[in-house]
């Protein structure tokens, strides 16, 4: 048997969906992934930084993501594969720097499902009184359960949750426009902190400290290239899907970080733990603040859902390589990755239980500044030693783009240590592991020596099966 039987053999079980998302559905895609981050979360920054300084964080991570995504949409075409970050590391970096990219976006995807769900139990108790263990290990089984009927399903279903939470923050905002007053922004008084004024109440250290709440606004876009594999088009697709969600998600942190402060105060909104819904009751809109109360929820499950669909091809593509155990990479009948839909779902499950949203959140936080780094990382490196590497899309600003985001996703990271020092310890602590586990035993188990051999063995799997599709035949049974 020779080799590429062999590689085709052990790829036929490992397939996922060609040619099921266009740029319109990757673009809800990456809408999906952040949106919940709307709703709740970000507002905190306000308690730590003011209005103003809160509005510096979050421009400077409005930045940094735009950069990275630049970044992204033009190694996303280049090579369209289902690893995403992990695999243009592997391509810059090696099989090591690929890994340990690929386990700072694991440990981000796999912790962040865990933190919304525990938000999600309070919004069910919010409107119906019940919560706890139940209600998430309902929610992830069904969830889970939708991805396991097949990518197709679940984009459909994704883009009609993240419709209705669009919707949501449309709606508040139309209401809010005319009750906007700029004093509102600036009626925190200013403490004794070095450099606290009336724009910055807080001071620099409060807009330190504020940069994981600008973050929240746009977490996780990054995952679109996930769904490189089963875009239609990556080398077209690929660039206009992210740049498309970023330019979106821009739009709708624009509105409800001008809005909702300038039309309930600073005050209100940075103490909220729903900040859509105070700013409709503080300026009486009740009934309005009801039914946003219930398309919150929405938001809550679209990020829900979509991130676990980010962390199943996270994993399928580091199992198919070999980094992970080979049979998290076998994939249904209908083309889903079924282990690695189910095996970080209980363990997300499970990280739930703590009940500790807000710090399994900042855990999550540090694992995507770390793979933001090593990112933009590897852009950089993959301009500067393959230059003959084919570029459909390429990044505006080329190095000073990637140099920038690298700049600014360190600076985020330290960011997180000044606002909760268990998350970034904690996270260290994670990384170490997942490192250790490598370097002591996940590099003898690689399919293949060299990024550029993993992709050709893909693409040309993809290819084989594709022609016995055509030829009516069916690939040869594969072992795990």
């Amino acid at each position: 048997m020779t080799t590429s039987n062999v590689d085709k053999d052990y790829l036929a079980k490992r397939q996922l969906k060609k040619g099921t998302a266009g740029w319109v559905l990757l673009a809800g895609l990456g809408v999906s992934y952040v949106i919940s981050g709307d709703f709740a979360g970000w507002n905190f920054g306000i308690g730590e930084a003011g209005w103003g300084g809160f509005a510096i964080a979050a421009a400077l991570m409005a930045v940094m993501y735009f950069a990275l995504v630049l970044s992204l949409a033009e190694m996303s075409a280049s090579i369209p594969v289902a690893g995403g970050g992990y695999s243009f590391a592997r391509h810059a970096m090696g099989p090591a720097g690929g890994y340990l990219t690929g386990l700072a976006v694991l440990i981000e995807y796999a912790l962040a499902p865990a933190a919304i769900v525990i938000f999600i139990g309070a919004a069910v108790e919010e409107l119906l009184g019940i919560n706890g263990p139940w209600v998430y290990a309902l929610f992830y089984a069904v969830f889970v359960g939708i991805h396991l009927a097949g990518v197709g399903e679940a984009l459909k279903v994704m883009m009609v949750i993240s419709g209705l939470a669009v919707v949501a923050i449309i709606a508040t905002a139309a209401a809010l426009i005319g009750d906007f007053d700029t004093a509102n922004l600036f009626n925190i008084a200013p403490t004794d902190a070095a450099g606290a004024s009336e724009i910055l109440p807080f001071g620099w250290y409060g807009v330190w400290a504020a940069l994981p709440f600008g973050m929240w606004l746009f977490l996780a876009v990054e995952g679109v290239p996930l769904a490189a594999e089963e875009s239609k088009d990556p080398a077209r697709d690929m660039p206009r899907g992210i740049i498309g969600a970023m330019i979106f998600l821009l739009f709708t942190a624009t509105l409800v970080v001008f809005l909702l402060a300038g039309a309930a105060g600073a005050d209100v909104i940075g103490a909220s733990g729903v900040p859509l819904v105070d700013a409709l009751k503080a300026t009486g809109n009740g009934t309005l603040a009801t039914f946003i109360n219930m398309l919150g929820l929405m938001g809550l499950i679209a990020s829900f859902f979509s991130i676990i669909y980010g962390y199943s091809r996270l994993v399928f593509a580091l199992s198919r390589a070999g980094y992970l155990p080979k049979v998290l990479s076998l994939t249904s009948e209908r083309k889903a990755p079924k282990w690695a839909l189910i095996v970080p779902g209980v363990f997300g499950f499970l990280v739930s239980l703590t009940g500790e949203g807000d710090l399994i959140l900042g855990m999550a936080v540090v694992g995507a500044t770390i793979s933001y780094a090593l990112m933009a990382g590897s852009h950089i490196l993959l301009r500067l030693n393959r230059p003959d590497l084919p570029r459909p899309y390429k990044t505006p600003g080329g190095i000073f783009t990637s140099s920038l985001a690298l700049v600014l996703s360190l600076v985020a990271m330290t960011g997180v240590y000044a606002f909760d020092p268990r998350a970034f310890n904690y996270t260290l602590v994670l990384f170490v592991v997942g490192a250790i586990y490598y370097f002591a035993y996940g590099k003898n188990k690689l399919v293949a020596k060299t990024a550029d051999e993993e992709l050709a063995l893909i693409l040309d799997a993809e290819s084989d099966l594709d022609e016995d599709s055509a030829d009516g035949l069916s690939p040869k049974p594969a072992e795990a």
